[in-house]
């Protein structure tokens, strides 16, 4: 009876381990827990592409929105770990333990880091008609008006939402702080005017910025951005923020238990899909830089979000933003 026993256990992990062997047997969900057109899902959209020819399945992207994020999580974490379900997301990822109360899933027990794909800094713009044209000027406009100031963002949890609590600390002034439900509505009505500033992913501000749409005031990482048209703003550490840096940056997760065959298909196909010529291009040209780095690697990708979830626990206790 025990040989039957063993045996038995033994056939079915032959079998399991030849249907991983065969994995990706149909299509691929990347689910993005944010709404279409945004940067998360225009970024999804591009890895999506260049990761069907190395899987050689098609990859759908599903949106699922709600709660600044934390609900399209909830969703793959609770998914079948079949390497079918998997999840882009931003900085949210590091920062919503410390954003809510309470999670339906934990970071990072409840998921599989798969690998980082990119990052891009983040810059200071304002509506059109603000009286400043330089971050010395800015700073003196913020001075003079510290008690009327709006400060826009595109929810709690966005990455706009993230660097205005690191500008409001760094620059020792408390603005009003109006939330938007995401970046489109807040972009509309700081070029109308109806709010002076936002702190805004580049990904979403450089084209309104070439268009004189909004102002910029410094970009948010160590160097510049290396795009023609925003090499002459300086970062926000050489205007005199010293130390300011904030980049937002994306990963790719899969549900927690997902075979380790499983994860080592998906993990190569991510490396041979940012290598994709076509890829880096478009990632460039929203200024972003494609992960090339050990965080592309599970370890340093896991690594890398619990010290981004240290590093914004303290900025937002410190800044006072109560849990939701």
């Amino acid at each position: 009876m025990k040989l039957k026993k063993l045996a038995f256990v033994l056939g079915l992990a032959a079998f399991s381990a030849a249907a991983h062997a065969a994995f990706p047997e149909k299509a691929v969900t990347l689910l993005v827990p944010f709404a279409a057109g945004g940067p998360s899902d225009k970024i999804a959209r591009d890895v999506a592409e260049a990761l069907r020819e190395p899987l050689g399945q098609s990859i759908i992207v599903e949106n699922t929105v709600g709660a600044g994020g934390t609900i399209g999580t909830a969703k793959v974490a609770r998914a079948n770990p079949d390497g079918y379900t998997l999840l882009v997301h931003h900085i949210g990822m590091a920062t919503a333990p410390a954003l809510y109360k309470q999670l339906s899933y934990q970071v990072p027990d409840s998921f599989e880091f798969l690998g980082l794909i990119n990052e891009a800094p983040s810059t200071l713009i304002s509506r059109p008609t603000l009286a400043a044209n330089n971050f010395d000027e800015l700073r003196q406009w913020i001075s003079e008006n510290k008690d009327g100031i709006n400060l826009a963002n595109a929810g709690v949890g966005s990455a706009s939402h993230l660097c205005g609590l690191m500008l409001q600390e760094a620059l020792q002034v408390d603005m009003t702080t109006i939330a938007y439900k995401g970046t489109a509505p807040a972009m509309i009505d700081l070029m109308g005017g109806q709010v002076d500033l936002m702190c805004e992913q580049a990904t979403n501000a450089v084209t309104q910025i070439e268009a004189g749409k909004v102002k910029s005031f410094g970009v948010t990482s160590a160097q510049r951005l290396k795009l023609p048209s925003m090499a002459a703003v300086s970062t926000l550490d050489e205007s005199g923020l010293k130390g300011f840096n904030v980049t937002v940056w994306h990963g790719l997760y899969a549900p927690r238990n997902t075979p380790p065959e499983v994860l080592e298909k998906l993990n190569a196909a991510l490396r041979t899909a940012l290598k994709n010529p076509e890829l880096i291009k478009r990632q460039e040209a929203l200024g972003l830089s494609i992960i090339q780095d050990d965080r592309l690697a599970a370890a340093g990708h896991k690594k890398y979000v619990e010290d981004e979830m240290a590093r914004w626990s303290k900025v937002i206790k410190d800044s006072g933003q109560q849990p939701n």
